[in-house]
């Protein structure tokens, strides 16, 4: 038997594991968070350097977990409106809507934006020519331009007005050349809102504080109290307002100052209430509230004048073109009509001091 000699088989030999050079990464869906990096044992790529303390063959995240909204909602989501901020170019309001959020194209969106502005424009003329002239801004400036001096002077002329002289309203000149009243702050004589209007209010609150005392208030009390003051203003406005009107009696302030010198009651009124509260009754009570009564009509027959009988050197220095020429029937009507005025204010103060009854 022939003998061959023996040889081991050659060793094996494992393939060494290549990696191609670069696997690039899949695109992000909008519905997959922003910030994580697909898992796989790629290379990184040439521009991204490797992780510190990683090796290259180690798989690593490329960044911690971030919660970020997505650029594109996903298909199928209903994305809410969203508002876009104006290039500095842009001129008008603060922010621009997008109105393609809600499928609206530009030409309806501009239209629908130019019928607001004229709505808007419209509504707002309609106002200043229906309301405008009876109360302007600058009449109300005018009214509630007041002084501490002023408002101290002019209650104590509303209820001593017996030894007050002057009473004519003093006019300044304007740069324009023009005429005008006065604000109250210089001149004592010109009619105000701040006093009416904080009279009315510390009646009302004394109207609750004599509720109070009676252990039986209500928070009705004050409403009802608010609706009589306000229909006794009313109330005089519209007899004072008439009476001019049938007299043909024309002026640029009357409106608001019919208001004012239909409110300057309430003072005397605060004067009866307060005398009640501490403790006056019977024939003294009387006496004060008849003295506040006359008082108050005083005040009104000399301050109405300038509004019912004006100056004519003064009507014609505000209006040179109106005719102030007041004949003698003319004079003796309007006189009448001061006079009606001075009486009704008996009736208006004494609805005012009756206080509502008070159920326990």
């Amino acid at each position: 038997m022939a003998h061959y000699p023996s040889q081991s088989p050659p060793p094996l030999r494992h393939p060494v594991p290549t990696h191609p050079a670069y696997i690039p990464e899949p695109p992000s869906t909008p519905g997959s968070p922003q910030g994580y990096q697909r898992f796989s044992s790629s290379p990184a790529p040439p521009n991204q350097p490797a992780h510190p303390g990683y090796p290259s063959h180690v798989p690593a995240y490329s960044a911690p977990f971030q919660q970020t909204q997505p650029s594109v909602p996903p298909q199928g989501h209903m994305s809410q409106p969203h508002f876009q901020r104006p290039e500095p170019n842009q001129q008008g309001s603060a922010f621009q809507p997008d109105f393609g959020a809600w499928g609206i194209d530009g030409a309806t969106a501009n239209l629908g934006m130019q019928l607001g502005q004229s709505a808007v424009a419209a509504g707002q003329q309609y106002v200043q020519k229906n309301f405008g002239t009876m109360f302007p801004t600058t009449t109300l400036k005018h009214h509630f331009n007041v002084s501490n001096s002023y408002v101290m002077h002019k209650i104590r002329l509303v209820l001593f007005p017996w030894t007050h002289k002057p009473w004519t309203r003093r006019v300044r000149r304007t740069e324009h050349g023009q005429h005008e009243w006065l604000p109250p702050r210089d001149d004592l004589n010109s009619p105000d809102l701040y006093i009416p209007v904080m009279a009315i209010v510390t009646y009302i609150l004394l109207t609750g504080l004599h509720a109070g005392l009676k252990e039986a208030f209500r928070p009705q009390i004050l409403g009802e109290t608010l609706s009589r003051a306000a229909l006794v203003v009313l109330f005089d406005f519209a007899f004072i307002r008439l009476g001019c009107y049938i007299l043909n009696i024309q002026g640029s302030t009357q409106f608001v100052d019919f208001f004012a010198y239909s409110g300057y009651k309430f003072v005397g009124v605060i004067l009866t209430l307060t005398a009640g509260f501490l403790g006056l009754s019977g024939p003294l009570w009387t006496i004060v509230f008849l003295y506040s009564y006359l008082a108050n009509a005083f005040f009104l027959l000399r301050s109405l004048r300038s509004v019912v009988l004006p100056d004519p050197s003064i009507s014609i220095a505000q209006n040179p073109s109106q005719t102030t020429t007041v004949s003698e029937v003319s004079r003796r009507r309007r006189v009448t009509l001061l006079f009606l005025v001075s009486v009704m204010q008996i009736i208006y103060m004494g609805a005012l001091v009756r206080l509502p009854t008070v159920k326990k």
